[in-house]
């Protein structure tokens, strides 16, 4: 198939429960690509194939399937919702087209929602809106479209509306056609009627049908011409122009329905062949240097075009590394070589796979608009660039945050060692939010993520699908350190052992920057003091010393260093002379600069019923909690707070003890901020214990 203009790549996103992968799954049956719904209470959706998604009932990884609806061709991600997993709704939106955003028609807007909008604007994604589970009891299609334009700031273009409420919906009316889809009781997707507006709704169908076509003749001089006229467009020309809007975000088109029920997911699929983009109508991919500063060409979606591909997931599976690629312009074939932009290496493409979650199905070659499954890459990682070695490019790569959360584990025994280094390095490479280290003096393998819950699956990924036994210690915050005062100070490194001796001095200022800023240096010589040639040796020695603080160890952030004169020896003058003054200036000069330890603050978003709103609130507030906004709603209380992640260890358990179950959570970084002085105190005496340990 190589009609561009019949592709789709798109992805359903949503917060936790809100039903997206029930809606993929009513997708795949409806597009004939299985023949029996698998549900995810029971643990038997088709794209949640791992052991650890089916128990927990929510999407982990996001699984890739391609299916056919009206003649063409969806190639569909279903992304996780849980905040720990939001890496993978970034990385697919960076490769897709469009998007379903998928929100509970009784839970409206919730944070996760927030988040993956978020990064859908910031990757220029178009979308359409899905109100799902409007069968649930308080839902309530017009509140959930309100919300959009409050909570997420987006204007909802409301295409359908809803015929009855709650056990009550019967179907949807949509506005264009003035018909309404009816649906029987059966659950057959395929049991609907296309009837009549019911006579209670037809004014409130005009009234939203007005409304629908005034906001999409705006993106059409002409039709707007016409439509003020009195003369009202004809139905291409309307979708046209609803189509140009979607794809320049300025409005969603909104659905609503249930896809448990299997209610209105059809007018979603026809929503996307009418307004989502295919991959020749979306903004090219800018390519970039090696320092990622941006080239000025880009990859036009263009089968005669050179060879270019972004590989965005790699997974590991029996059959060896599958790297998931979304091919930009060009083509391959089985058995061609590609060129990895960022190892300088080229690799022989061994297979190329269409994916259907974790079945597979092998094709020849795959071209421009393409999301396919490579198999025999050996050094790929998530981000990287695959081209034609003929014409080299690098495209815009992928920028993924920093965990705030670590553990430490150790194998039971020698035999099981080996097996945890092996897993780990697989594991490392599908996760780019997961990174291993090994603590230099204990030798420990420390694991960080980006939160209980992620680093929780790592673990029982480790035991289960790998086989490892192992010891895991308590989950560790990652503290930092940075300093309250500015300084001026000198040191000189004097050494003479016979023949040439090492000399160094330097004169330099410390001073805190503002939260986030990071480490800068800058060098105010003049004169050749200092020769502009050693000036880097400097800033390498302070780079370096930056990584251990020196009250507790952990790195110093949000400091400068401004090198203001010195002196240097002709002959015993070297880099590696100032590059050992910087180390020992930075040993010497940071306890004077009022050092502070750091700590990670948590931005967080807490759902209870309005009764437990006051004990929610007191225990927030003993675990150090700001509360910034309460906003209540018909089914509870939204409570949004910043409150660091030291006492936010296990609050799931504490938040559904005390609301019997009904609360819910979501926690993402924040910022970094200092510590109160007895918590300090606490950090910094653990930090010289185990020190103390190590030594032993």
């Amino acid at each position: 198939m190589t009609d561009l203009s019949k592709y789709r790549n798109i992805g359903i996103f949503a917060h936790v429960d809100a039903g997206k992968t029930t809606t993929t799954e009513r997708i795949l049956k409806l597009t004939g690509k299985i023949h029996k719904l698998g549900e995810v209470h029971d643990g038997a959706a088709t794209t949640d194939f791992m052991e650890q998604e089916q128990e927990r009932g929510i999407t982990i990884q996001s699984a890739a399937t391609t299916c056919f609806w009206d003649d063409h061709q969806f190639n569909i991600i279903d992304t996780p919702g849980h905040v720990d997993f939001t890496v993978e709704v970034y990385r697919s939106l960076k490769v897709l087209d469009g998007g379903v955003g998928v929100f509970c028609g009784s839970g409206g807007v919730e944070p996760q929602s927030e988040t993956n909008w978020r990064y859908a604007n910031d990757s220029g994604v178009a979308r359409v809106i899905f109100v799902n589970k409007l069968d649930r009891i308080g839902a309530d299609f017009y509140k959930v479209v309100e919300q959009v334009k409050t909570i997420l700031g987006a204007k909802p273009l409301v295409m359908v509306l809803p015929i009855g409420e709650e056990s009550a919906l019967k179907g949807v009316v949509d506005l264009l056609t003035r018909k309404a889809w009816v649906w029987d009781n059966s659950g057959d997707p395929m049991a609907y009627e296309i009837q009549d507006v019911p006579a209670d709704m037809v004014d409130k169908v005009e009234e939203y049908r007005a409304a629908l076509i005034e906001t999409a003749v705006e993106q059409d001089d002409d039709a707007m011409e016409a439509y003020l006229e009195g003369n009202e467009p004809d139905m291409a020309i309307i979708k046209k122009c609803i189509r140009k809007g979607t794809i320049n975000l300025d409005f969603f088109p909104t659905l609503c329905g249930s896809a448990f029920k299997n209610k209105g997911v059809q007018n979603v699929l026809n929503a996307v062949i009418d307004y989502l983009p295919s991959p020749t109508e979306v903004k090219p991919q800018p390519e970039v240097n090696a320092d990622g500063t941006p080239t000025g060409e880009f990859a036009i979606v263009d089968v005669k075009a050179p060879f270019r591909a972004l590989a965005f997931k790699i997974m590991d599976d029996k059959y060896g590394a599958l790297t998931f690629t979304r091919i930009y312009s060009g083509k391959i074939a089985k058995g061609t070589n590609v060129l990895n932009t960022f190892t300088g290496k080229t690799e022989r493409i061994g297979r190329i796979i269409e994916m259907h979650a974790n079945e597979r199905n092998e094709v020849d070659s795959a071209q421009a608009g393409d999301i396919v499954a490579l198999l025999g890459m050996k050094a790929v990682q998530t981000g990287h660039t695959l081209c034609d070695p003929a014409h080299p490019a690098t495209l815009e790569p992928m920028v993924f945050p920093q965990p705030v959360i670590s553990i430490a584990i150790k194998p039971k025994d020698q035999a099981h060692s080996e097996k945890m280094g092996t897993a780990i390095g697989k594991m490392v490479a599908e996760d780019p939010t997961f990174i291993v280290e090994t603590d230099e003096d204990s030798g420990e393998t420390i694991l960080r993520g980006m939160g209980e819950l992620h680093l929780d699956i790592k673990v029982d990924i480790l035991k289960r699908t790998y086989g490892v036994e192992a010891i895991i210690g308590k989950p560790q915050v990652a503290y930092r350190e940075s300093i309250t005062n500015t300084l001026e100070d000198s040191y000189t490194h004097k050494k003479q052992s016979g023949g040439s001796g090492q000399f160094a001095k330097i004169l330099y200022k410390l001073e805190p920057l503002e939260p986030g800023e990071g480490f800068q240096f800058e060098s105010k010589v003049v004169g050749g003091n200092v020769p502009r040639e050693f000036w880097p040796a400097v800033e390498k020695g302070f780079k370096f010393s930056k990584e251990k603080g020196v009250l507790a160890g952990y790195p110093c952030l949000d400091f400068k260093v401004t090198l203001l004169d010195g002196a240097f020896h002709a002959v015993d003058s070297s880099a590696v002379a100032f590059e050992t003054a910087a180390k020992a200036a930075y040993r010497q000069s940071l306890p004077k600069a009022g050092p502070q330890i750091l700590e990670p603050v948590m931005k967080l978003d807490v759902f209870c019923t309005e009764e437990k709103m006051g004990d929610v609130i007191g225990d927030l507030n003993r675990r150090r909690g700001m509360i910034k906004t309460q906003e209540p709603s018909n089914t509870g209380v939204r409570i949004k707070a910043d409150a660091p992640l030291s006492e936010m260890f296990g609050y799931i358990g504490a938040l559904r003890t005390m609301t019997s179950g009904r609360g819910q959570f979501s926690m993402e970084f924040s910022h970094y901020a200092a510590c109160p002085k007895n918590i300090a105190e606490i950090v910094i005496k653990e930090a010289l214990e185990r020190e103390e340990a190590k030594r032993k």
